[in-house]
């Protein structure tokens, strides 16, 4: 039995694995959790309720929003973040996609 081969789009399987490689880490999905938990919540709230030291909770961050993970918003000197859903679907969407056509 002959595989079809699989038509991979670069781009797409490159900010997919980028995506991916940021939510491997424990520490940044229990803070995905706590974001996703209180929808949009300060950097403040999330490394006191956590628990954690405010240097490592954004570097975390960072990644996360690098990856385009979170986003930003600004609110005086605030700064609060969200989940972009859409990105995460995305993301989820081309893996689903790739191993569909792996498997066909």
């Amino acid at each position: 039995m002959r595989k079809t081969r699989v038509t991979i789009n670069d781009e797409q399987l490159q900010v997919s694995s980028e995506v991916l490689r940021a939510l491997t880490h424990p520490l940044r999905m229990k803070i995905l959790a706590f974001i996703d938990k209180n929808e949009m919540i300060n950097v403040n709230k999330i490394y006191n309720t956590l628990k954690l030291e405010q240097s490592i909770t954004s570097q975390h961050l960072k990644i996360l929003r690098l990856a385009g993970i979170v986003e930003t918003h600004r609110e005086g000197k605030f700064i609060h973040y969200s989940i972009n859903y859409d990105k995460v679907k995305g993301v989820l969407k081309a893996v689903d996609s790739f191993l569909t056509e792996a498997d066909d």
